[in-house]
């Protein structure tokens, strides 16, 4: 199985570049954030198109999470009790060919120290309280998305730079170690302990071609999940182009049980 994570940064401004890399890829599983429409507009015919089970929850102009599946999806979950602390459509989960699969929009948090960036804190609280009530680390299981969180220095272009700033702060990345401490594994650092590998590059000064990019997209999986990781990888090409998202796809291959 192939599952996907993907800011597509509006999905009606993006449809073309997503349909034509589906068309490619053929994942098994695709999250997708920030879709920025409401359910009802949703483009799910689109997908329906290649063969993909479509589940959304959307908002107008912000925000929004969807789950594109080949696999028919069961036990469907929008929104979880925590999502109130920063209000937004952030939080999709199904059960995709026997595997839980979590999508999650993460709180940008706007800048240390203000209330946006309290409530994102506490909305990954709140993320790891509804794992150790809802979840259990032995079965499978994945969280996925935009976690706006660059884990350690091998993560960011310039970590001097970026210390103590708004997605690299230390409260923030202790939010993540405490959503991996509660059984998660994150796939991409388990294949590759080498740095500069990275998912988000911002749309000014270059920043992509530079090389300035942050990894902020992570595939999160239980242990038992994790151990069948056969490959992970960004797929930097939808990155380049007319018309990208600031993020690029990240793509993670397990084995079959």
């Amino acid at each position: 199985m192939r599952i996907a994570t993907w800011n597509v940064n509006s999905i009606r401004a993006r449809l073309p570049r997503v349909t034509a890399w589906l068309a490619r890829q053929r994942p098994e599983v695709v999250c997708l954030q920030e879709t920025k429409v409401e359910d009802a507009l949703f483009p799910a015919e689109a997908f329906a198109d290649l063969g993909y089970h479509c589940l959304t929850y959307g908002q107008k102009t912000y925000n929004g999470v969807a789950i594109l599946s080949l696999p028919q999806p069961v036990d469907v979950v929008r929104g979880f009790p925590g999502e109130g602390v920063e209000p937004g459509k952030r939080f999709l989960a199904a059960t995709l060919g026997g595997v839980r699969v979590v999508n999650v929009y993460v709180p940008n948090g706007g800048d240390v120290g203000l209330p946006a960036y309290h409530a994102k804190l506490a909305w990954l609280k709140a993320l790891r309280a509804w794992l150790e009530a809802t979840a259990d680390p032995r079965s499978e299981l994945v969280l996925c998305g935009d976690f706006n969180v660059a884990p350690d220095d091998r993560d960011v272009w310039d970590p001097e730079a970026w210390r103590g700033r708004i997605l690299f702060s230390e409260p923030e990345k202790e939010a993540l170690r405490q959503l991996l401490a509660w059984g998660l594994v994150d796939t991409l650092r388990q294949l590759h302990p080498e740095g500069g590998i990275f998912t988000w590059w911002d749309y000014r000064a270059g920043a992509f071609h530079r090389g300035w990019g942050l990894r902020i997209d992570h595939i999160l999986a239980s242990a038992p999940l994790a151990a069948r990781c056969q490959e992970v990888l960004v797929d930097r090409d939808e990155r380049k182009g007319d018309k990208p998202s600031d993020h690029a796809p990240l793509i993670a291959t397990f084995s079959p049980p």
